[in-house]
C-alpha cells in the first residue's frame, strides 16, 4: 500500500473498508486464537503491520493520531485484531533504533512481524561473535503470525562486572512457543510464551534499547510505553463502543420477560445508557486531548514535557478503566443477553476486562499522575 505513505488518512480509509471482513472472521479469530492466514496476509499486504516503521524501510510512518484511529476502528469489530495491530506496530518502532542492516533484513520482507514479551529468568552471555541466550518470555501477542522474535535479556560483562539490558532478535523457528493462552478475553491475540535454551545470537542481531533512534521523525520521539498505552486504550474504547451500540439496538427490540414495555422505555435503562455514553465519551475526549498535545510537541519541538507524558499516561489508563466501566453498565442492562458466549456483549465484556489487567491498565498509574499534580517526584511508567 505504498500510495498511502504520502496520502494522510489513506490507511484509516483502508481500515474502514477492511473492517467488515474482520467482523466476519471474528468468531474464527476467537475460536482458533489467532488471525486466520488469509486475513493476516491481507492486513500485512496492505501495510497494517508496518504503520509505524520508517518510510526509509518501506513502512508507513503514519501520523500517531491516525494510528490511534485505526486501532479503534479495528477494535470496534474485533478486539484481538486491534490488540495485535497496536502491539506489533508499536514494537516495530524499534526499527528506527536497531542497526539499519538488521532492520532491512527484517522489514525487507513485506509480511514481516516481530513479536516480543517481557522476560522471566533470562540472561545472555557474551561469546565470540555474539551471545548465548537462555530464558523465557511471556505475553507475546501476535507470535503465531510473527516471523521474528525479540527478547530482552540482561548481559553481564565479566571483565567489568557491568550489566546492560540488550535486545536480541531471532527467527521464530529458533524459539519454542508455549501455549499458555487459555483465557476468555482477547483470545485471538494468541499471546503465548516462548523460551530458548543456550542458543547463539550473532552480535549484528542485537542492540541496546537505550540507544538513540537513527530516525528523526516525531513518531520516534514518542515514548514506546505511551504508544502502547494509548493504543491499548483505543482498543478498549473500540470494544466498549460496540458494546454500547449493541445494547442500544437490543433495547429497541427486547421486552423483558413478564413485562409489556420495551427495554428502552424503562427509565433505569435510559439513565444507564446515558451514563455509559457520558463515561465513554469523556474518557475518549481526555485521551484525544492528551494524545494531540503530545503529538503536537513531538512534531514542533521534537520533545515531550513531563506534564504531557503524565497526562497521556493518565488519559490512557483512565480510558482503559472507563471503557470497562461502560461495558459493565451495558452488561447489566442487557440481562441474559449478556451471558452467552455467542452474544456480542459477552465477548466485549471479556475483552474489556482482560485489557484492564494488562500493565497499561494498572490502577497504580493514577498514583503516578497524582504524585506529579501534588508537586512530588512522580514514580512509575511515563
Amino acid at each position: 500500500m505504498a500510495s498511502a505513505q504520502n496520502n494522510p488518512g489513506s490507511y484509516l480509509t483502508a481500515a474502514r473498508e477492511l473492517a467488515p471482513r474482520i467482523a466476519a472472521a471474528s468468531d474464527d479469530i476467537d475460536r482458533e486464537r489467532e488471525l486466520p492466514d488469509e486475513l493476516f496476509a491481507e492486513l500485512a499486504d496492505k501495510g497494517f503491520f508496518r504503520l509505524l516503521v520508517p518510510r526509509l524501510l518501506g513502512g508507513g510512518e503514519i501520523d500517531y493520531l491516525e494510528h490511534l484511529s485505526i486501532v479503534q476502528t479495528f477494535a470496534e469489530v474485533d478486539g484481538s485484531t486491534a490488540w495485535c495491530i497496536n502491539q506489533n506496530n508499536v514494537f516495530a518502532t524499534v526499527s528506527a533504533k536497531m542497526p539499519e542492516p538488521l532492520a532491512r533484513e527484517i522489514w525487507g520482507a513485506p509480511r514481516a512481524v516481530v513479536a516480543n514479551g517481557p522476560p522471566t529468568n533470562a540472561f545472555a552471555v557474551p561469546v565470540s561473535g555474539g551471545y548465548r541466550l537462555t530464558g523465557r518470555w511471556n505475553f507475546s501477542s501476535g507470535c503465531r503470525h510473527a516471523a521474528w522474535m525479540a527478547a530482552v535479556a540482561p548481559v553481564k560483562d565479566p571483565s567489568t562486572d557491568k550489566r546492560e539490558d540488550r535486545m536480541l532478535i531471532m527467527p521464530k523457528g529458533e524459539v519454542n512457543l508455549l501455549d499458555v493462552w487459555q483465557v476468555n478475553g482477547l483470545r485471538g491475540t494468541g499471546t503465548f510464551s516462548f523460551e530458548v535454551e543456550d542458543i547463539f545470537v550473532p552480535s549484528e542481531r542485537t542492540f541496546n534499547m537505550a540507544d538513540s533512534p537513527r530516525e528523526e521523525g516525531p513518531l520516534y520521539v514518542m515514548p514506546m510505553l505511551l504508544l502502547f498505552a494509548s493504543g491499548f486504550a483505543c482498543t478498549a474504547l473500540g470494544v466498549a463502543r460496540t458494546a454500547l451500540n449493541v445494547a442500544v439496538e437490543l433495547a429497541g427490540g427486547k421486552r423483558p420477560r413478564l413485562e409489556q414495555n420495551l427495554l428502552r422505555d424503562k427509565p433505569i435503562v435510559q439513565r444507564e445508557i446515558g451514563r455509559a455514553e457520558a463515561i465513554w465519551g469523556s474518557a475518549r475526549a481526555f485521551l484525544l486531548e492528551a494524545a494531540t498535545a503530545a503529538w503536537e510537541s513531538a512534531c514542533k519541538v521534537h520533545a515531550l514535557t513531563v506534564e504531557e507524558r503524565i497526562r497521556l499516561r493518565l488519559a490512557s489508563t483512565h480510558a482503559i478503566r472507563m471503557a470497562a466501566a461502560a461495558v459493565d453498565i451495558v452488561y447489566e442492562v442487557c440481562g441474559s443477553d449478556s451471558i452467552f458466549e455467542h452474544k456480542p456483549i459477552q465477548r466485549r465484556f471479556q475483552d474489556a476486562h482482560v485489557i484492564t489487567q494488562q500493565i497499561q491498565g494498572r490502577m497504580a498509574h493514577y498514583e503516578t499522575a497524582g504524585q506529579f499534580f501534588l508537586g512530588l517526584e512522580p514514580e512509575g511508567m511515563f
